[in-house]
Formats: structure tokens, sequence, C-alpha cells
């Protein structure tokens, strides 16, 4: 049987490279809808509802700075025949203020919808982001198994970003030329009935290309994306263990491995901008044929004496109106493809469920906290290893206010319990309850709130000391967070930095030792106030002064909770109130140590392969 413990985090946690990685992101892609359409930007749509009032602004100096670029035709049109075709220095002079008044508005206008429907776009971003974010951290461990860090962070910077593009700035360009589009040949129409016919017919010669060979665009953005998060993800990876690689020099082959996957995002790309040039020169190519021919139509119609120099202009301008707003469509449109794509994986992260959640009837723990804990007949393996049981008809009754320590060979179970405790997962059979409750019917995160965790190397964040004490109780007072750093030995050292409790650690938290980052990891489980206390390989990694000082700490958090330790080394755990044996999952003794070491089973000959003979 096989056990996660703090030291196979790696391992069984949040994967690293290699074979299972490789099969979970290509599950992971294989369950990605196949759209070849742009349906995903429709999720988009609750976030741009919740800011109606931009939206409208928007919508509204949208459609007034399209009418006021229609009307310029218009006034042309006055300009050229009332002005140069009959010599009217009168006319000629209206029809220039009226020219210059259409275009004050139309600047007026344009300025407004750019600031409103920018705005908009800026925060549907940060709406986006908050919700990706807010959602990630509400994901089971399960599911991180199956997706590395790397993963999620490019859905929350990349694809956000892709996102940003269209929304900030190719959304706006987007309704601007759609309308531009219906409303000239909505005026053509007027001008000229006969010559609309022929520019109707050209549309769909023009929008053909566009959207077949969009689909393409949008598919290989996809591609282009998941190569980038592969890069990312090693990224992540080599630079969590940077350490490990230059000890093992390494930095050139995880230099050229990075460097492999991003070329290959870099190909993917490549082949996504040809296939998007290719498509907007089709484009242009097209419109301005069009509009080329409908010129050369429309002079004869001059000379004929059917329509009038200006009305040629007027539609002559609309015409190019048209197909500037095609071309430019036809540009923003690969956005709107990249868009769609980057959306399609950032709504395959929003959907994502966690398999660990509150019920929608929570029964609520017992008040004051007590802190009993009871496994019953316990079964659990995990994902991916069905056949491989952590725990194994688990059973351990722990009473309030006991401290009790589990110890066992490596893959025992240990940390598992722990896991299952702070309600990670959930067992496949049996029950574990929380002062008489079972954990299931409970709110997880009311659950979690009676727990506070130090594990063998406990996760520390950049800020100041006093901001990591804090992350156990946001509420708490400053004096509060210091009294916890006094109980737990770290008030000393944290006193001694140039700032103080205010001196900021580093990322991580590097800039102290291990034993200081330690305590500092104690005095924020102190801070909790909570009624269990789990202590995972709390010592296993301290030298022997750092390792006295934060068994000190440990004794006094131990004080008036129930307290469950994990520790390899036996002498943490000889003054426990009951040590428990633990092998392939079950539970094969109990007792104090020297009822253990007397009875000569498992506990006895890990004693003596740690202490010799002496060990009772």
């Amino acid at each position: 049987m096989t056990d996660v413990t703090a030291g196979d985090q790696k391992a069984e946690g949040r994967p690293g490279a290699g074979a299972e990685l490789v099969q979970g992101m290509a599950e992971a892609k294989a369950r990605r809808p196949r759209r070849k359409d742009i349906r995903p930007l429709a999720h988009l749509l609750p976030f741009v509802a919740a800011h109606k009032g931009d939206g409208l602004a928007a919508a509204f100096f949208l459609l007034f700075s399209t009418g006021a670029t229609l009307g310029l035709t218009a006034a042309f049109k006055e300009v050229i025949d009332h002005g140069f075709a009959k010599g009217q220095g009168a006319a000629i002079n209206s029809a220039f203020v009226g020219l210059g008044a259409v275009a004050m508005v139309l600047a007026v206008a344009t300025a407004l919808r750019f600031f409103f429907i920018t705005r908009l776009g800026e925060r549907v971003v940060a709406d986006v982001r908050r919700a990706l974010y807010r959602h990630t951290l509400t994901l089971d461990q399960e599911y991180f198994l199956k997706t590395r860090t790397g993963e999620v962070l490019s859905r929350l910077t990349t694809d956000v970003s892709l996102i940003e593009q269209l929304v900030g700035a190719s959304a706006s360009i987007a309704l601007r030329n759609i309308l531009s589009l219906v409303g000239g040949l909505g005026y053509m129409a007027v001008v000229s009935p006969k010559l609309a016919g022929f520019i109707v017919a050209m549309v769909p010669v023009i929008l053909a290309p566009m959207f077949l060979v969009g689909r393409r665009v949008r598919k290989l953005t996809v591609t282009a994306q998941d190569r980038f998060a592969d890069a990312v993800g090693y990224a992540g990876e080599s630079l969590d263990a940077l350490e490990t690689v230059q000890a093992f020099g390494r930095e050139k082959a995880s230099s050229t491995r990075f460097a492999g996957a991003v070329e290959a995002a870099y190909k993917a790309s490549v082949k996504r901008i040809v296939t998007r040039a290719t498509m907007t020169g089709m484009v242009i190519i097209l419109a301005f044929g069009g509009i080329t021919l409908l010129l050369w139509t429309g002079a004869r119609l001059v000379m004929s004496g059917e329509m009038t120099g200006g009305t040629l202009a007027q539609f002559a301008m609309l015409a190019v109106m048209a197909a500037g707003s095609i071309g430019a469509l036809g540009e923003v449109w690969g956005d709107v493809q990249k868009a769609s794509g980057a959306m399609d994986r950032i709504s395959d992260l929003l959907n994502a469920r966690p398999g660990i959640a509150a019920p929608d009837a929570p029964k609520p723990l017992p008040t004051p906290a007590r802190g009993e804990i009871a496994f019953e007949n316990v079964t659990f393996a995990y994902p991916g290893r069905p056949d491989l049981p952590a725990l194994n008809g688990f059973d351990l009754s722990v009473r309030a206010g006991e401290t009790v320590a589990l110890v066992g060979p490596s893959g025992a179970g240990k940390s598992t319990v722990l896991r299952l405790l702070l309600r990670f997962y959930d067992p496949q059979a049996g029950s574990i309850r929380l002062d008489g409750v079972d954990l299931r019917d409970a709110d997880p995160a009311e659950v979690r709130a009676r727990m506070a965790l130090v594990a063998q190397d406990s996760p520390l964040f950049s800020g100041s000391a006093l901001d990591n004490i804090r992350f156990g109780r946001a509420d708490a007072s400053d004096e509060d967070l210091k009294a916890a750093a006094e109980a737990a030995q770290a008030s000393g050292f944290l006193s001694a930095l140039p700032q103080g409790f205010d001196t900021p650690v580093g990322e991580r938290a590097k800039t102290l030792s291990g034993g200081q980052r330690q305590r500092l990891a104690i005095a924020r489980a102190l801070a909790r106030e909570a009624p269990i206390l789990l202590l995972d390989e709390a010592t296993s990694a301290l030298d022997a002064e750092s390792e006295r000082l934060v068994q000190q700490a440990l004794h006094a958090a131990m004080a008036g909770r129930t307290t469950l330790v994990i520790a390899h080394r036996l002498a943490t755990v000889l003054k426990a109130d009951r040590i428990v044996v633990m092998e392939e999952g079950r539970v094969v003794e109990q007792g104090t140590h020297a009822e253990l070491f007397a009875k000569g089973g498992l506990y006895a000959r890990l004693a003596r392969l740690q202490f010799g003979v002496e060990a009772a």
C-alpha cells in the first residue's frame, strides 16, 4: 500500500512531468468540445450584463457615431451637386458648414463610444479574472492531480489577455464596422437601388472566406495556447525545484526542454498567423475588386445621365465604407476566433466542479467545539489508483484534548488520515466523524475552520511576517498575532528583523531559515485558535537546535487541543498520550511507548532501528 506523505506530495499531489501528466492533459483536451464557431464567447454575456449602464451608453453612442458617419456622405453629396455643379458660393459655404458640424458630432460621439466600451471591456476582464481565480480556489485536490498549476496559470494570464484584447478593442472595432456595413448597405439601397443590388450580390462572396478560414484560425489558436500552456507548466515545475535542477546540473537540459516547448508554441502560432494573413488578403482583394467594378458601372450611369456626380460620389463613399468595414471585420475576425478559443479553455476551468462540496443543507457542527474524531471502517484509494487503497478498514477514535501520534513505515497511510480529516477527499467506504457529525454532511469550510495544519514544509507567502501569521485568522488583532508568535518561539527572531514583524520575508519566506519558517508556520496555526492541531512531519527536516525550539513551540500549541502527530522520528512522539501504529492502511498496534515496546511488534522493531536495544 502507498501513502501520500509530505515528502511524496509532488508525486501524489500536483504531478510533475511524466506519463501520468501527459495522459491527464490529453484527457483534458479530449473532453474539450470541438466547436468550430464563436459560441464559447456567449459565456461572456453574464459578465457584460452585470454592467448594463456602460453597455447601454456604449450602444447609444455607437449608433449615434455610425449615423453621423453616414451623414457625412450626404453632406459631401450636397457639396458636389449644389456647390461645384451649379457654382453657387452660398450653397457651398452652407454645405461645408454642415459638413463641419457633422464632423464635430462624429468626433464627440466616437470619443464617448470609445470611453464607454473600453471601460466596459476592462470591467468585464477584471470580473473574469476574479471569477476564474475564485473558482480555481474551490477546486479539490483531484482536479490538480490531472492539471498542472502552469496550465491553470496560462488560462488566468494568456487566455484572459486574449479576452481583454477582444472586449477592450476588437469588440469595439467589430461592432462599429458591423453597424457601418449594415447602415451603409441600407443607405446605398436608398441612394441607388440598382448599384445596391450589385453590392448585395458581392457581400456573400467577400464574407465566405472570413467564416471558412476563421474556423481554421480558431482551431490553430487553441492548439497554440495548449502548446504555450505546456511550456508554462514545465517552467513552473522547474522554477519550483530550481535548487534540485541546479544541484543535479540539469540547467542545460531543462532549458533545452523549455525551448522545445516554446518552439512548438511558436510554430503553432505561425500557422495561425499565416492562415489569418491569407484570409485578410483574400477579403481585401475581393472587397476592393468589387468597388472598382462598382465605380466603373456608376461612371457609365453618370455619363448616361441616370445619376448625378454627387450621388455617385456619395455611393462610392458608402461602398468604400462598407468595403473598409468588411476588411476590418476580416482583421478582427481573427481576434474573435482567438478569443473564442481562449474562452473555450477558460470555460473548461469555470465549468469544472469540485468533487468535494457542501451539501445543499449542511449539518452544522456542534458548538462549542469539542475536537472528537472518529474514523469508522474507512477505505480509501487515491484517484487513478483504485486497486491500491491507502487506507483499508481503518478505525481510529480520538478523544477531545488527546494527543495521538501516528507512526509506521512509509506508505502506511498516515498522511492520508490527515487529508481525509481535512476533507480534501471522501472515502470510498466507511465514515469520518467530527464531534459526532459525518464530514460528508457538513460544510467543508466549517470542518476546516476547526483545524490548524503544520506540515513538514509549510508553505508561506510573500509579504511581512505579520501577514503570514494573520493568514491563520484574518480578523485577529496585532496583539493576538504577536502572542501567537511568542507561543511559537518565533517572537525573538521576528523582533530582531530590520523592520520587526513588518519585515518582508520574500517569496515563500526564503529569507528565513528552515527552523524559523517552521516556527512562523506554527505561529500561524496558533493564531487560528482551532480546537484540532494536525502536525505532519513538522520537525523532520530540521537540525537538532531548530528541532528543539520547534518542539517547545509544538508542546505549547498542543495544550488544550486535540492533536494528531505524524512523525518518522519516534523521539518526537514519546510524550503523546497514545501512539497508533499503522501498516498497509490499517491500525496494527496502539498504546504508550513503553507498552508498545514491550509487545515486541512493529513499533518495537522500528524503535530498535532508531534507538537501539535500550529503547525501552
